[in-house]
């Protein structure tokens, strides 16, 4: 734009063939012409190939949560006997000929207890069949006296035979058959399975921790190896601890149930042991149950003298026997054992119950060696008791002065 004479400014307008340009689109938006950023694409490929990975990660360990449950079960196997066959191993024994003795033994001591619980059951079961003709007379004979009826033996049992409970309820039970079948079968296959993987773990243990520690560099090589070391003397001790006070146990309710003249008491006594020790928190209750059962068929008042015998002994086990034997050991808290066999029966079940106190014990002493400790101090709230002062006098004794100071009304006064 240029002044003219007048003043004015001109303005030029263009030629009437040219176009004016475009003006730029409201809001700032691209030109319908632009092209898309090169790296979107490949973003967007990337972000379906991330979405895609963890779907199928998320699906394979679904479906591979039974395996590595095993496999974390076989671990911690492999880590009980790892003291027994360390020991067969350092006195020129071949370390697989050593872990195939100790599975040896207990599969023996498993097959022999088995046996012996079976029997037991069986025997009982036998019993109670032989004796169920008498336990239904016993039965009419009450509700006739009590109830003035006229019921019989015969009538009771034409009526179960007649019955469309009794019927439905064999058909149920011949259609379970295979469904206990399958289960049986799957046991099998799941204990095979956790052998074969604890039987590697211990024979191939120097292989496995060398070939871990060669994608370390020195530095974590000394604490993976050092937290293997503190697994296998926590899990060891933890089992070693478990296995005397199942011994003690099952001598002490063994004398009891023979003294009383319970039938089958070795094998009670075995079964209270193992049961009360390796179920947590509950397994003394649990197993004290087939006792006092079977106690009730001698008497019902022996029943009773066996409950008051679990209490009493399960008291002497938490604050005697079992502080004396885990100090070394297991040294948990109580409370913090509790809570590691709840967290771990609610992730993994009974599997969880029974690897949670030695993981706890080993995830604590290990992270004891990195946290620094100091002297406590003497202050006696340390120990539970109130802090006072050098001349300070307590609570009642300041409350009583002031009452004592208060000045007496004057009689002669009255209400204004």
């Amino acid at each position: 734009m240029a002044p003219t004479d007048d003043g004015r400014i001109a303005q030029h307008t263009p030629p009437a063939d040219t176009t004016p340009p475009a003006a730029p689109p409201a809001g700032g938006a691209a030109p319908l012409g632009a092209r898309m950023p090169r790296w979107l694409p490949r973003a967007m490929v990337l972000a379906l190939a991330l979405i895609a990975a963890f779907q199928l990660g998320s699906w394979a360990f679904h479906q591979l949560t039974g395996l590595l449950i095993n496999i974390l079960i076989a671990f911690f196997l492999a880590l009980a006997i790892e003291p027994a066959v360390s020991w067969m191993a350092s006195r020129n024994m071949r370390r697989g000929l050593a872990t195939f003795l100790v599975f040896l033994g207990l599969a023996i001591a498993t097959a022999g207890f088995v046996t012996l619980l079976g029997s037991m059951l069986a025997g009982q079961i036998i019993k109670i069949v032989e004796d169920f003709p008498d336990y239904l007379d016993s039965v009419i004979n009450w509700v006739n006296h009590t109830f003035h009826t006229d019921v019989k033996r015969v009538d009771v049992q034409e009526g179960l035979l007649h019955s469309d409970w009794l019927r439905k309820y064999a058909q149920n039970s011949a259609a379970g058959v295979l469904d206990v079948s399958g289960q049986v079968l799957g046991g099998l296959f799941q204990l095979l399975t956790i052998t074969l993987f604890a039987f590697y773990f211990a024979a191939d243990g120097p292989r496995l921790r060398r070939t871990l520690c060669s994608v370390l560099p020195p530095a974590r090589q000394a604490e993976v190896l050092r937290a293997w070391e503190i697994a296998v003397d926590k899990t060891g001790g933890y089992l070693y601890s478990r296995g005397v006070m199942a011994l003690i146990s099952g001598i002490a309710h063994y004398i009891l149930l023979e003294a009383l003249g319970v039938p089958y008491a070795p094998v009670l006594g075995v079964w209270v042991g193992l049961v009360s020790q390796f179920i947590p928190t509950i397994g003394t209750y649990l197993a004290g149950a087939l006792p006092m059962l079977i106690a009730f068929t001698v008497n019902p008042l022996y029943a009773v003298w066996v409950l008051v015998f679990v209490v009493v002994y399960q008291q002497f086990e938490n604050y005697m026997l079992q502080p004396k034997l885990t100090s070394k050991s297991v040294d948990i808290h109580p409370a913090v054992a509790f809570g590691s066999v709840i967290a771990g029966t609610a992730l993994l079940g009974a599997v969880g119950a029974l690897i949670a106190i030695p993981a706890v014990a080993t995830l604590q002493a290990f992270l004891g060696a990195y946290v620094k400790r100091y002297d406590v101090t003497d202050d006696p709230r340390v120990n539970g008791r109130p802090r006072r002062g050098p001349t300070g006098p307590g609570l009642l004794t300041r409350a009583w002065r002031t009452i004592g100071q208060r000045p007496a009304e004057d009689p002669g006064e009255g209400p204004a």
